[in-house]
């Protein structure tokens, strides 16, 4: 046997974290187990979980400190409260069957606990403790999660201890507010006037970083920690420089000229893809947008049908979205941009757009927030809880 599991529970310094692994004596868990009580490094003692002195939880289970034990509080809270949770948990789920018809004599537990300088509540640290234990003994028996559970929930859930959340585009159709502004007050005012919402993203537009340079990004961020930023640098030659550049500066997504060299397009959109961001080719004047998808040996993951602002007297052509879907192998978003107002805002979504870009109909409004919730509201999506933890498994 040779099972993982993984819990977080709790909430400020006492939040417990526990990874553990389960097997049995004879194998690698049972040598990591030995290992663990007999190779000691300061400040990270391992210890038997034991309900009480003289009372050892059974599988034997070695509790092994992931912080650095400097203070006395902190071995006190260690040897005190986590070391009861995690054997209390253990008992717990023997009484209870998570180890259903294994031998617990054979087995033992390795569980590595989390215990933050600053935890003094010995009560929320005994809880926190004793719930992640549990959670993270029950998920090792149930191999959780599964490939389908893994593969859904990857792009909807934020880390509970980074403080924000990287935004990830699964839920289309979404509104991509283009600031092609030159003015940082302006640009600062749009931003704290535009709504919370899943589904708006902002777009660092290229008028904007010529003026101020990638550092902007910095500043978009500053005031819309948690915004998918795009930077819309319109890459023409040396893609992967460009690409690294942009998501150096922290973008979530590098829109390259569907102009620029086939090769120029190929390794943006790979070292796009090596820093985890998205890879947008602009297919500004482009003659035959799904020729050019087809030729890429490696695909973007958003197209932009884009007319220009200073064509903007002419009607709106979303062109065949689907055979462009079909030319990047199915996986693709399609965004349109240039003069979009909220009355053709169904029929792009209708063509199968998935991301509208909109500029001065929502940046040079005297009512920013009401602009752009009008634009959300024709998009017809319901808002998605990205701060999933545990509660829902």
């Amino acid at each position: 046997m040779y099972l993982i599991g993984e819990a977080l529970m709790g909430d400020g310094p006492e939040l417990a974290h526990i990874d553990l692994l389960i097997g049995n004596k004879e194998g690698p868990v049972g040598m990591a187990f030995a290992n663990a009580l007999t190779q000691l490094s300061a400040g990270h003692t391992p210890l038997l979980a034991v309900v009480r002195p003289n009372l050892l939880a059974k599988p034997a289970t070695a509790v092994v400190p992931k912080v650095t034990l400097k203070q006395t509080a902190q071995v006190n809270a260690m040897f005190g409260p986590v070391q009861a949770a995690v054997a209390k948990a253990v008992a717990d789920c023997v009484e209870e069957g998570v180890f259903k018809d294994t031998d617990i004599e054979e087995l033992v537990v390795v569980a590595s606990a989390y215990l933050h300088p600053d935890a003094k509540d010995y009560n929320r640290i005994y809880r926190y403790n004793y719930g992640a234990t549990k959670l993270a003994i029950n998920r090792a028996f149930e191999k959780f999660p599964d490939k389908k559970t893994l593969l859904h929930e990857k792009d909807r859930a934020a880390h509970a201890v980074m403080g924000f959340k990287v935004q990830r585009l699964f839920d289309p159709p979404y509104l991509q507010v283009a600031l092609d502004l030159v003015d940082m007050k302006r640009v600062a005012a749009v931003l704290r006037e535009l709504p919370d919402n899943d589904h708006l993203i902002i777009e660092a537009g290229t008028p904007l970083i010529k003026r101020f340079g990638l550092s902007v990004l910095s500043e978009i961020r500053n005031l819309r920690k948690n915004a998918f930023i795009i930077a819309d640098l319109k890459i023409l030659d040396t893609g992967n420089l460009e690409a690294r550049m942009a998501a150096d500066a922290s973008a979530d997504a590098v829109v390259i000229s569907g102009l620029a060299p086939v090769p120029t397009m190929e390794k943006a959109i790979a070292e796009a893809r090596k820093t985890g961001i998205y890879s947008v080719i602009d297919m500004l004047n482009v003659k035959d947008p799904v020729a050019l998808v087809k030729s890429l040996a490696v695909k973007p993951d958003i197209v932009e049908l884009h007319r220009a602002i200073d064509t903007d007297d002419t009607e709106h052509a979303w062109g065949n979205i689907k055979a462009m879907k079909k030319a990047a192998g199915g996986k693709l978003l399609v965004a349109t941009a240039g003069g979009i107002k909220v009355n053709v805002v169904g029929d792009a979504v209708a063509s199968g757009a998935d991301i509208l870009v909109v500029g001065r109909a929502i940046t040079a409004s005297k009512d920013i927030r009401h602009a752009a919730e009008e634009f959300l509201t024709a998009l017809n999506r319901e808002e998605i809880d990205q701060f999933r933890v545990m509660t829902d498994f």
